[in-house]
């Protein structure tokens, strides 16, 4: 078997300890896993997640989700669709 896997060859999680928190520190993160319905830990699973995560999407990506959106939107959002919801609440 190999070293951190299970019997099913899946990584098992690794754990570790965080020392001398700042209360307001731990009371930010407490209510934010409050707010997302998550423990305390998920909660900083999450964050630790965001912020190794790649910092830029592939151009091909954004450009697949443009057309797709554009596809999505064809015959709506013309110029007079647009210029109408420019104009409205305006005097």
């Amino acid at each position: 078997m190999k070293p951190n896997s299970n019997h099913l060859g899946d990584q098992m999680a690794t754990n570790f300890t965080l020392k001398n928190i700042p209360e307001d520190l731990y009371k930010k993160v407490k209510e934010r896993a409050q707010r997302n319905s998550r423990s305390i830990n998920g909660e900083i699973i999450s964050i630790l997640n965001a912020a190794t995560a790649p910092d830029h999407i592939p151009v091909d990506v954004i450009l697949a989700r443009a057309r797709a959106l554009r596809e999505r939107t064809r015959g709506f959002l013309t110029d007079e669709f647009i210029d109408q919801a420019k104009r409205e609440g305006r005097p």
